[in-house]
């Protein structure tokens, strides 16, 4: 199983936690830090997953994951849409738009692995 996950998210800090919680549970990371940039990378890279934040420069998660679903070669890449916006409304959103699955932040650790196991 391909087990290289492409994490797209703004933050250097949500970045670094997020490689270093995925790498320590031996998956390999690919980083975009604006969501054009993530795109381009599953589009080239074909990870199994992506973990996006929702609100990015350039493109938001919803907008990655809508493009990602509608697109032939990237439809079956699973997507973890990751936000601190946590309404119902915004996760309904998200998972219309072709997420896999939605956590609203804060979330530890665990809770992020378990998610992509599952996903996987």
């Amino acid at each position: 199983m391909n087990k290289t996950i492409l994490i797209a998210d703004d933050s250097p800090t949500e970045m670094t936690l997020f490689v270093k919680a995925l790498e320590r549970r031996g998956y390999q990371t690919i980083s975009a830090v604006n969501g054009e940039e993530a795109v381009e990378i599953a589009r080239s890279e074909q990870p199994s997953l992506v973990v996006c934040d929702v609100i990015m420069p350039k493109k938001n998660g919803f907008q990655v994951a809508r493009q990602l679903k509608n697109a032939d070669d990237t439809r079956d890449i699973k997507i973890l849409l990751i936000s601190s916006k946590n309404q119902d409304s915004d996760r309904f959103w998200g998972l219309k738009q072709g997420a896999d699955e939605y956590l609203a932040k804060p979330f530890d650790d665990q809770t992020l692995v378990n998610t992509i196991e599952r996903l996987l």
